[in-house]
């Protein structure tokens, strides 16, 4: 049973969202704040967090931060600001998906079973771009290991979220081969509806500032101008 932390300040989206879960098999802990989400976080150990971004005292961005400081569990952000820069700057900040509420049951349901099957993307055959063998594949400076979900640079383990880590071996598989947004929002979001590109970018922007020397001249996940991005190849 899936155990899902909701850090939700309103009363009546944390009854209905609560009930909805519940309904569909969920274990779900309510956190009315920042703070008390960061406390609920350590008792409980969810599977993954549902968080506002408009929260009395730490903000849902705060939170956000400081959940990723130490752990790479799922997080989707829900929120009634739907702009373009309050999306960008919850994905950036290590969201692995945005919602706009209100959100349907089933729209939320489905966001949560898409992000968890990215805690394990090896084990789940929704996103297959080419045939790769199993264990550790060398990449450069990058030792991808797909049985054990491990990623290291120079030796050292990363600390990927699930959207990273799954768009790293879904690009990783077949070097050379560009995907365009939509394509990556299909096979490691499982979603897309317009404006989704933004789920892409960030993650991508989040996803080079840990594996690539220099950002800004990516050497493994590479902008293809006008089309998407590809992994390599490398010389």
């Amino acid at each position: 049973m899936p155990r899902v932390l909701l850090i939700e300040d309103d009363l009546a989206v944390q009854k209905g969202v609560t009930l909805a879960l519940k309904r569909r098999g969920h274990a779900v802990e309510v956190a009315g704040s920042g703070e008390t989400g960061l406390l609920a976080l350590q008792r409980h150990r969810p599977d993954l967090v549902l968080l506002d971004l408009m929260l009395p005292g730490m903000s849902g961005l705060e939170v956000c931060r400081r959940i990723r400081e130490s752990k790479q569990i799922p997080i989707i952000i829900m929120s009634a600001r739907g702009d373009d820069i309050d999306m960008v700057v919850g994905l950036e900040a290590g969201a692995d998906d945005y919602i706009v509420k209100p959100a349907g049951d089933e729209v939320l349901e489905a966001r949560i079973k898409a992000v968890l099957r990215r805690v394990a993307p090896a084990q789940d055959g929704s996103a297959q771009a080419a045939p790769a063998q199993p264990g550790a594949e060398r990449h450069g400076a990058l030792t991808v290991d797909r049985t054990a979900l491990i990623v290291t640079r120079d030796g050292a383990e990363l600390a990927l979220a699930p959207s990273e880590l799954k768009l790293l071996l879904f690009l990783s598989a077949a070097p050379g081969q560009v995907y365009s947004r939509q394509q990556l929002l299909e096979q490691v979001w499982e979603h897309s509806f317009y404006g989704d590109a933004r789920l892409v970018d960030a993650c991508v922007m989040r996803l080079r500032a840990k594996i690539e020397n220099d950002p800004r001249a990516p050497v493994y996940v590479q902008t293809v101008r006008g089309f998407g991005y590809r992994f390599g190849p490398l010389a």
